[in-house]
């Protein structure tokens, strides 16, 4: 019949059913961050290779703590847009101290780290505990949504038991780390620069866990997953519209 279009290739449909769930997956991880639950984002292959587990810092109860220690098992660090860090006078933490052993970094996977100070809010005790962690990180959360009307050394003491990143000045454009593509989405999501960022490891191999173990998590969970190659493509499609 003339005037109707013929069927799709296989290879094209192939190709527009990824893009369609790449897409749910991105609207599901916007709208998880917006009611405060986790989802999962692996950078890439050929960069740190990991899976992070990521909340937005508002969100972080004692039980997510729980879970970001259980479930993923990494570094619980909370990451930070540059402009909130700067405000705060947050340095990068190899430029703020002055020790051979921070220069001649040679990472493998990027040109430098994101790690700044380590924090603990003024009103825990040890730091530690799920208690203390989840105040340090939601009230991280709270002042990285008004950074002008924070006094940050009042409120927080150095050293302590939250990491904290410094995301890059122009975010994904120049760096392509957990903690770009976690600010990112954040954004996207219209919610303030502050996120907490934890590597998932595998029990029986001491490994980052495998994308495909991760994605079985998420999956088991309800919760969003997301590569960190359909993260870039959605932001920028969107930027050029």
């Amino acid at each position: 019949m003339t005037g109707q279009a013929g069927p799709r290739s296989n290879a094209d449909g192939v190709a527009n059913a990824g893009t369609d769930v790449a897409s749910s997956a991105f609207d599901h991880a916007l709208e998880s961050l917006r009611a405060g639950e986790p989802i999962l984002v692996h950078d890439a292959a050929d960069r740190e290779g990991e899976t992070d587990l990521i909340y937005h810092a508002d969100a972080v109860t004692p039980d997510a703590v729980a879970r970001l220690r259980n479930d993923a098992g990494g570094l619980v660090c909370v990451a930070l847009g540059h402009d909130v860090a700067e405000a705060f006078d947050l340095p990068f933490y190899s430029e703020a101290i002055d020790h051979p052993a921070t220069a001649d970094h040679e990472l493998g996977y990027d040109d430098r780290s994101s790690f700044s100070l380590t924090v603990n809010h003024r009103d825990t005790y040890t730091g530690i505990t799920d208690e203390d962690r989840s105040t340090t990180i939601q009230a991280l959360g709270e002042a990285a949504a008004t950074p002008e009307t924070t006094d940050f050394a009042n409120e927080f003491r150095v050293p302590g038991h939250v990491h904290l990143l410094k995301g890059a000045p122009d975010l994904l454009a120049q760096r392509e780390g957990h903690t770009e593509l976690g600010l990112a989405l954040a954004d996207a999501a219209d919610r303030s620069p502050a996120v907490v960022v934890c590597e998932m490891l595998d029990d029986d191999t001491g490994e980052a866990l495998s994308p495909a173990d991760a994605r079985a998590y998420a999956d088991r969970n309800g919760f969003a997953y997301l590569e960190g190659r359909d993260v870039l493509e959605r932001l920028r499609d969107a930027a050029r519209q």
